[in-house]
């Protein structure tokens, strides 16, 4: 019997998202949103490419979450972009409310299902699932290392002529300008990266990579990133699905690891059939920790503004 996928949001993300999973052909796939016939017919367009893929899964699209019933995993895709005039604390108070009841009804027609959560902003996102579904935190996880990362490694192979593959390197911490690449073990093909570029080289491809998103929804001008986030996706799902025991750096719920206690933050993680099956703690210099502090900083400041949030925004 093939393994069930919930992909929640049927925009850019979320449907490159189910397209990829589709075609993989390991799972069905159900793909939600509220607009009546969005989620229908983008799968039923997916559906029909089969016979020309060679796969014999099933795709179904839903605007409730009835047919999302004993899902493996569930993947949160739903939200909204800021707009002009919307302050971050709007942005944040929106989302949270649309990914708290997505979560809470994943959780409830699905309990044990593992959530990957790629909703922004991610880190503040994946600590509201977890709140709300009360899932073990193995089972609450955030996209978003392993896009930071790809993002770092496409660059610094453009920069070198070398190919992807042979450039290893982790960008841990949250998902936004606090983002923290592990340069000190960035390494391609075994030879670090301090050996093969200067300082100045180096830096800016550092600061290419914390403002990835921003370059892209700046080209793109009315939207934002989705084949790159989606493939990210995908990894994790095989991962979980195929139970790999891939080593991948996602947002996780820390409890003392790093020195962080009762946040999501990027690190690298074991991800299986369980979920998160182990984080993995890799040696950092001291610059390293205080990058990682002051990321764990700017996520705490986010997750007090949801906690403290104001009756008033409750009702709006």
């Amino acid at each position: 019997m093939r393994k069930k996928i919930t992909v929640v949001g049927a925009g850019n993300v979320g449907a490159t998202t189910a397209q990829r999973l589709f075609e993989r052909g390991y799972a069905d796939v159900v793909l939600v949103d509220i607009v009546e016939g969005m989620p229908q017919g983008k799968a039923l367009d997916l559906l029909e490419s089969g016979p020309v893929l060679g796969t014999d899964s099933m795709i179904s699209g839903s605007n409730s979450y009835e047919e999302t019933a004993g899902s493996d995993v569930a993947v949160i895709t739903a939200g909204i972009a800021r707009r002009p005039g919307m302050s971050r604390d709007d942005l944040l108070f929106t989302n949270m409310d649309i990914v708290g009841g997505v979560a809470e009804q994943i959780a409830r027609h699905s309990p044990d299902t593992i959530i990957i959560v790629v909703s922004n902003p991610l880190d503040a996102m994946a600590q509201q699932t977890l709140k709300v579904t009360g899932l073990p935190r193995e089972r609450v996880v955030g996209m978003a290392g392993i896009l930071d990362t790809a993002r770092f490694r496409t660059f610094l192979a453009q920069e070198l002529g070398v190919s992807v593959e042979d450039v290893q390197a982790y960008v841990l911490g949250g998902h936004g300008d606090t983002m923290v690449p592990l340069v000190a073990s960035t390494n391609v093909g075994g030879i670090p990266i301090g050996r093969l570029l200067a300082q100045d080289a180096v830096d800016r491809i550092v600061q290419r990579t914390r403002d990835g998103g921003a370059e892209i929804v700046g080209l793109l001008k009315t939207g934002s990133a989705f084949y790159a986030p989606s493939a990210a996706v995908a990894q994790m799902v095989d991962s979980i699905i195929l139970d790999k025991k891939r080593i991948l750096p996602c947002a996780a719920y820390l409890q003392g690891e790093y020195g962080v206690d009762g946040l999501f933050i990027g690190v690298p993680v074991r991800l299986g059939e369980s979920g998160i099956e182990e984080i993995i703690q890799v040696d950092l210099s001291d610059d390293e920790q205080a990058a990682l502090n002051n990321s764990a900083a700017a996520v705490k400041e986010l997750v007090e503004v949801m906690a403290n949030r104001p009756p008033a925004a409750e009702q709006a």
